[in-house]
């Protein structure tokens, strides 16, 4: 696949040399020349000197058969014009951008632009390597107050409806994984054996929700 990466910072230029190595071309955009050490004299892509935002620096960067493009450089306004840019005007489907604020990164999500917000990712990653219960979740949201993790529920648990484990538990059911196949519950949906339930939770009742999962329901 092509790949068009626009800045040669240090996550671009690892980036590209990362997807380099696994047989992917690389075309990569940087306005300052000198950003292209960063990629040592084993890359053989292509290093275009411009604005990723501009379209004939795109085009002569070959965006017109690109699979994917990556907008990594300091800059959150670049990153998202030329990510919509990529989108819109040449129709690549896998596009990210990395936002450095947060707040602008949920409106670009919500606009269809994958993003990367670079302080929440962060924060997310030092919580679960410093919390107990960290290492159990499958994602946090940025602030730390909401997690998603799986549970394994107690056999006996099997042919209890969804609303029932959710009031014993005190959280809410996201999905459930059955058969290797994700299924979006509803109040009545029965849990089945050997189901994994991704459970949403407040961050401070992780341990009580597991240990409660854990156990047999109260027949009755």
């Amino acid at each position: 696949m092509h790949v068009v990466i626009m800045g040669c910072g240090r996550v671009g230029s690892s980036l590209a040399k990362a997807l380099e190595r696994l047989d992917h071309q690389v075309s990569v955009i940087d306005k300052d020349a000198q950003s292209f050490r960063r990629l040592g004299p084993d890359f053989h892509g292509q290093q275009v000197v411009g604005n990723g935002f501009d379209r004939a620096v795109l085009v002569e960067a070959g965006i017109e058969r690109a699979g994917a493009f990556a907008a990594v450089s300091s800059g959150d306004n670049s990153n998202i014009i030329s990510a919509r840019v990529a989108r819109e005007t040449f129709g690549v489907e896998a596009v990210v951008a990395r936002i450095y604020d947060e707040r602008r990164a949920a409106v670009y999500e919500r606009l269809g632009i994958p993003t990367v917000a670079t302080v929440p990712w962060s924060t997310d990653r030092f919580l679960r390597m410093l919390l107990p219960e960290g290492a159990s979740t499958a994602w946090r949201d940025p602030s730390g107050t909401v997690a998603v993790l799986p549970l394994d529920p107690h056999e006996d648990w099997v042919g209890h409806p969804v609303s029932e484990f959710e009031a014993v538990t005190g959280c809410r059911v996201a999905f459930v994984m059955r058969f290797g196949t994700g299924v979006l519950p509803g109040p009545r949906t029965l849990l089945q054996a050997d189901d994994v339930v991704y459970v949403a939770a407040l961050s401070g009742t992780i341990t009580d929700v597991a240990s409660a999962a854990a156990q047999a329901p109260e027949e009755g």
